[in-house]
């Protein structure tokens, strides 16, 4: 039992961060599959984990097409995310998970100033992110194969917006570190084995807001990943490739009680990864993300806006380490 205990537990490299990242333009994708289901090993039961991930949305997308860049003012929205986080493990049936995440954004627009000239600026908008905590639920199996979670996400990073230079205006809720918005989550997860030193894994979290600021609602949002993991002996360490399939659905955000037309989206990414146990206490995750298919909701011409579609990045990349004491 204590074998499979260690191998369930090696399967995951850290207890996802949950978002803290919360923003309309598909980060939550990050804390979806193997990094958000079982934390690494720890005698004490706490463990900790510091993850960095990234976006360059840099392609403008309307419906499931790549459209043109005029139809859009946002030209480039350039994000790296510092997450630190812990957990701790209770008597093997509970985990309890804390983050917080910080923003380092740079968001490029057009615009124009009062005598009509075309103005380009781009504004660093880096703050703190929304905390996440989160409650989990593992005692259906010694192994923890299986558990499921309740979580609430906090307005603890920014949600008001800098104006822009030209007319004074406010930018995009969904630009911002924070949502203004207090979210409840459910989740769930299971580890299955197949045969040798390979096993599959589940996982899903839904989110919806329960608390809104000044009239915003971020739209509830799905995020999932199915994937494969073997593991490998590399002399003391462990080596684990692993591909996932990771799937993310939003619905429109909505403001002052309308629908906001440029938001909510359906995305499935396929992401190869690498787990390196280094000790039984350290390991480190990375992968890259990429985008198969994607549909982004989007204003059309007939609704008069001046700007359509949503900024997508090409590809994605996430980088974690966790210490287990």
């Amino acid at each position: 039992m204590r074998n499979r205990l260690a191998a369930s537990v090696l399967l995951c490299t850290a207890l996802a961060p949950v978002p803290a990242l919360a923003c309309a333009c598909g980060c939550g994708i990050f804390d979806a599959g193997v990094t958000s289901i079982l934390p690494q090993a720890a005698d004490s039961g706490l463990s900790v984990f510091a993850r960095y991930s990234t976006m360059d949305q840099t392609t403008n997308r309307e419906q499931g097409h790549v459209a043109s860049a005029d139809d859009n003012a946002d030209k480039r929205i350039k994000t790296g995310f510092y997450t630190l986080g812990a957990n701790y493990v209770i008597a093997h049936k509970w985990m309890v998970m804390a983050e917080l995440p910080l923003y380092q954004r740079r968001f490029t627009t057009v615009g124009a100033d009062g005598q009509g000239n075309p103005v380009t600026e781009t504004v660093p908008l880096t703050d703190l992110g929304d905390a996440m905590l989160r409650v989990t639920y593992t005692g259906f199996s010694p192994e923890m194969t299986s558990g499921i979670g309740i979580g609430v996400k906090l307005p603890t990073g920014r949600a008001t917006s800098p104006t822009d230079t030209y007319g004074g205006l406010p930018y995009d809720h969904d630009t911002l570190p924070g949502t203004g918005s207090t979210d409840l989550e459910i989740s769930g997860y299971h580890v299955g084995h197949l045969a040798g030193a390979a096993r599959w894994f589940v996982q899903a979290q839904y989110r919806f807001a329960v608390a809104t600021r000044d009239g915003y609602r971020p739209g509830n949002e799905f995020n999932g990943g199915l994937g494969v993991t073997y593991d490998l002996p590399a002399g003391s360490a462990i080596v684990s490739p692993t591909v996932q399939m990771l799937g993310s659905v939003r619905a429109r955000d909505s403001n002052g009680g309308a629908p906001s037309l440029n938001s909510g989206y359906q995305r499935l990414f396929v992401a190869p990864g690498l787990r390196v146990q280094i000790t039984r206490r350290l390991s480190v995750f990375g992968d890259v993300e990429l985008p198969i298919a994607e549909y982004v909701n989007a204003a059309r011409p007939a609704d008069n806006t001046d700007s359509r579609g949503q900024l997508a990045a090409p590809v994605l990349f996430k980088l974690q380490v966790n210490y287990g004491f």
